[in-house]
């Protein structure tokens, strides 16, 4: 699959250059496995005293913040909020706070974002930008910007811009973390060896996530509605995953916080609404097998209700295999890594389910790449 005449899509193209375009944007932002002092500064002066960061974004890059507000959380101690572009620019309310910005978009020219972005300006908030478009508009008149290397995207469904976005809000956690004290040089050099291999680690992977996805397609094609489950930082990825499904196979999904979906969501569970349960664990973190306990529960209570459950679990997991119908495995990894894996298959269920509903995957209906007229 190294040729690009070898796809017959742009969109699984994509899917298969993410590990490139990760270490790509590595590159822009680490320099012999260290942070660089340059980029620090330049995240320092955006950084707010408060330490509270408000992140506004639409889409999928809303999804990459709802990652990013666990991250910043988690590993930096900083109070983060994440806001849809469209509602942060039209409240008209009096923002009491004063956090920095971080703005978030595939393009950079994404009007609600570039609206949100006018609006943190006229408060006088300080604004970083992350686009895959260092020219864009949004990064020019953010005062700063990190641009992802991912390279054109041609796919309307986002995937390599994506996984770049995960990668660049991982790394301003982590200069965040060492510039509040939060992480410490060993803790540092453990989380960047970790980063830096993930590429890899999807590399290996997607063949064999590309024949099961293919594979659970057909199975599921007759599915009239998915319901994507995930636990903290994952369950950004259930968003995620939902989102693609929607935009690529025009199958109607719903991403919650698995916990939820008994208050109310179970109702619609049934032969045609199917579950896709992110179930995968970090048994170094004590937070993260407490919510993977959990998962387990809630599985088996799915499977005495005669639930469809397509789980994501870690290698070797039998304990997630015996509850699910369909298990795909991902190799473990940090809690707040796995998030780059996950969504990797799931953008590959959401290419062939599009492709058993005929649809044309690059460019889905009434959609485009960049949402030019605020909505």
């Amino acid at each position: 699959m190294s040729e690009m005449t070898e796809f017959p899509h742009a969109m699984l193209r994509e899917i298969y250059e993410q590990p490139a375009a990760m270490r790509r944007t590595l590159a822009l932002y680490l320099r012999n496995d260290q942070l660089m002092p340059e980029v620090a500064e330049r995240i320092a002066a955006w950084s707010c005293p408060t330490g509270e960061i408000l992140i506004a974004a639409s889409g999928s890059s809303r999804h990459s913040g709802l990652a990013a507000e666990i991250l910043l959380e988690d590993l930096c101690g900083l109070a983060v909020d994440v806001e849809y572009s469209s509602e942060y620019s039209l409240r008209g309310a009096k923002d009491l706070r004063h956090p920095s910005v971080l703005v978030i978009s595939q393009s950079g020219e994404t009007s609600d974002t570039l609206a949100a972005l006018s609006a943190a300006r006229l408060r006088g908030q300080k604004i970083l930008a992350i686009t895959n478009a260092p020219e864009s508009t949004m990064a020019r008149e953010a005062d700063y910007s990190m641009p992802l290397a991912a390279g054109k995207e041609l796919a309307i469904p986002a995937t390599k811009s994506f996984t770049g976005q995960l990668t660049v809000l991982y790394l301003v956690a982590l200069y965040e973390g060492v510039r509040v004290g939060q992480i410490d040089a060993q803790q540092l050099k453990r989380h960047i060896e970790q980063l830096e291999a993930m590429p890899g680690l999807i590399e290996t992977q997607l063949d064999t996530w590309r024949v099961q996805m293919a594979a659970l397609a057909k199975k599921y094609n007759k599915a009239q509605s998915f319901l994507f489950l995930g636990r903290g930082v994952h369950y950004a990825i259930a968003r995620e995953g939902a989102l693609k499904l929607k935009e690529a196979s025009y199958v109607h999904a719903e991403g919650y916080p698995m916990g939820e979906l008994k208050h109310g969501p179970n109702a619609l569970v049934s032969e045609k609404v199917p579950l896709v349960a992110l179930a995968t664990v970090d048994h170094g973190n004590p937070d993260s097998v407490l919510r993977y306990e959990k998962t387990l529960q809630l599985l088996s209570d799915m499977k005495k209700q005669g639930a469809r459950v397509i789980a994501l679990a870690n290698v070797g997991d039998d304990a997630v295999k015996a509850l699910a119908s369909d298990c795909v495995f991902i190799e473990p990894a940090d809690e707040h890594l796995m998030p780059l894996e996950e969504v990797v298959p799931l953008q590959l269920f959401s290419y062939y389910m599009a492709l058993e509903h005929g649809v044309d995957v690059d460019k889905p209906r009434n959609l485009s790449k960049a949402v030019v007229e605020a909505q």
